[in-house]
């Protein structure tokens, strides 16, 4: 028994990151998610009372929990580089640990006379009695465990969103992206962004296991009393849900746009190897002349990132490839490629249109870390000698959020290239007007998802990538080299998506539809806002701290 004790804390904190894990591909068992914390907030609660360093205790316990999910749903980084899938799963542990110990704060401390913030919670984590414990009403304890719900859901989305930027970021896979295929509960997201789901979710998981407690507690002592804070959180629950299937009903006047994305399948090892240059050229010219012989052709033809053999500007093949096949079109071609310029090298995108008489230039703002620059690479030498192989130099941020005009110029593009279309405070500053632009009122990301390979890493980049729609209110076209092609629209619904006669999205094809775009320039809250939702979580996460330690030094 003594061993099945000191086990079971373990094993719990573990199946929080097997339950977290399982919501995205390859398993997409998302309604997990409304779970996945409790058997880690019991683990804190309810184990460990004679511990003399509990705290520590907790922070453990929250890293296990950590690792486990991000080692597995991570996983598909080992295609691209194993000792920066090492490295970045023990950092991004971390948060979890972080978290871990503020719930330990909340949680009850024995021999000492409780504060009054923890003391009702208290009672009720206190081994079951066979009366009840003594109350002053019947809503006490709900009112406690909405207070507590609050302040930890707070907590985790502040941790969510401190992962998405310290150190250029890493905000994938977030407890609200687990709803991505929940089109009527993500709707929320135009006036919270993804912080919002990420906070009910993790409310929702408070009140789960006080629930599941209390109903013990009260079996036990055969008392019942009404749950409140069970109550409470359905109705909130309900009333995100009647707000995402309104959201249909109040949507702005739209144009057709007619559109094709070019998905070309080159593996990652042949795509600047100079003696597959001929064969990607022709790739490319079979697939986009396939696509322009539609009756009536596109307005807009799409290449993925990375998609020529060399810098499409500086090279001389690859240019006259490029404006040889934009001159014979009567369509705008917008394509990802290699940047130079003064001896810095960019990941650029570029709109090609009027025949090739006009070329518009945008540099990729945010990099990916590990993958396209190593941090702070000059300052610790020895980072940079390991990881030198794997990432022998660094790209050059660009530092304009340039937007499209296309030769159909009520039609202003975003070109997002790669990881971007998963960053909502990057986007939205593309949709918002300046003196130049009115503003995107449409998004297109090409990618690489070669890197990946055949793994869930180009699903888990779209179920990420959804969000993006929904919180700007517009659509979006997706062009990958290999992964996932498809159109999404402005409610965050995939609309087409490329796949073979398996139904395998790892093929070679084009992808032609009509994207519907709005022709008014609404802005969402979210868009004129940004992430207010995560940064009103941060200072309630400050001001509980500092209530908890102020109080207990006074105790």
């Amino acid at each position: 028994m003594k061993r099945t004790a000191k086990l079971w804390p373990w094993l719990a904190t573990i199946c929080s990151g097997l339950l977290y894990a399982a919501c995205f591909a390859p398993f997409n068992l998302t309604w997990f998610c409304w779970i996945a914390l409790t058997p880690l907030m019991a683990a804190i609660w309810f184990s460990g009372t004679e511990s003399r360093h509990r705290w520590l205790r907790n922070l453990l316990l929250g890293y296990v929990a950590g690792l486990t999910f991000f080692w597995i749903v991570f996983s598909w980084l080992t295609t691209v580089t194993v000792l920066g899938w090492f490295v970045l799963e023990f950092y991004m542990a971390i948060y979890f640990a972080i978290w871990a110990w503020f719930c330990g704060l909340l949680g009850p401390r024995a021999g000492k006379r409780q504060s009054p913030l923890a003391s009702k919670w208290d009672q009720m984590l206190a081994q079951a009695r066979s009366t009840a414990a003594p109350a002053q009403s019947p809503w006490t304890k709900s009112t406690n465990n909405l207070r507590l719900a609050f302040i930890l859901a707070a907590a985790w989305t502040t941790l969510e969103w401190l992962r998405g930027w310290v150190f250029s970021g890493f905000g994938w896979n977030g407890l609200g992206v687990a709803l991505h295929d929940n089109w009527p509960l993500i709707q929320i997201t135009e006036l919270t962004g993804v912080a919002g789901l990420s906070f009910m979710i993790a409310f929702a998981n408070v009140i789960v296991l006080t629930t599941a407690y209390r109903l013990i507690v009260e079996a036990r002592t055969r008392v019942m009393r009404p749950h409140f804070d069970f109550t409470v959180t359905m109705a909130a629950i309900v009333g995100v849900l009647v707000f995402g299937l309104r959201a249909p009903q109040i949507s702005p006047t739209t144009k057709p746009l007619r559109v094709t994305a070019v998905q070309s399948n080159v593996p990652q090892n042949q795509k600047f190897d100079p003696q597959f240059t001929r064969k990607i050229f022709d790739q490319f010219r079979r697939l986009s002349e396939f696509a322009l012989r539609s009756n009536p052709p596109p307005d807009l033809l799409v290449w993925p990132e990375s998609s020529m053999p060399g810098p499409v500007l500086a090279d001389e093949d690859s240019y006259k490839f490029v404006m040889d096949l934009a001159a014979s079109a009567e369509t705008d071609l917008l394509l990802g490629t290699i940047d130079q310029e003064n001896g810095d090298v960019y990941n650029a995108a570029l709109l090609v249109s009027d025949g090739g008489e006009r070329v518009q230039i945008y540099r990729k703002v945010h990099l990916v870390p590990f993958g396209e620059f190593v941090p702070v690479r000059h300052t610790v030498p020895l980072l940079a000698q390991i990881v030198g192989d794997q990432v022998p130099g660094d790209f050059k941020e660009g530092r304009e959020h340039t937007v499209f005009t296309l030769t159909n110029s009520d039609v202003h593009v975003a070109p997002l290239i790669c990881f971007e279309d998963t960053i909502g405070e990057l986007t939205r500053q593309f949709v918002l007007p300046n003196e130049t632009t009115p503003g995107a009122n449409l998004l297109v990301d090409v990618t690489n998802d070669g890197w990946f390979q055949r793994s869930a890493g180009s699903h888990q980049h779209l179920a990420n990538a959804i969000f993006r729609c929904v919180e700007t209110r517009r659509p979006m076209i997706r062009a990958a080299n290999t992964g996932v092609t498809c159109f999404i629209n402005q409610f965050g619904r995939v609309t087409q998506m490329l796949r073979d006669e398996t139904g395998s999205t790892f093929t070679e094809g084009v992808l032609a539809g009509e994207i519907k775009v709005p022709t008014e320039q609404e802005l969402t809250f979210y868009v004129r806002h940004g992430e207010l939702f995560a940064k009103m979580c941060s200072a309630v996460t400050a001001i509980a701290m500092l209530a908890i330690f102020v109080l207990r030094r006074k105790l």
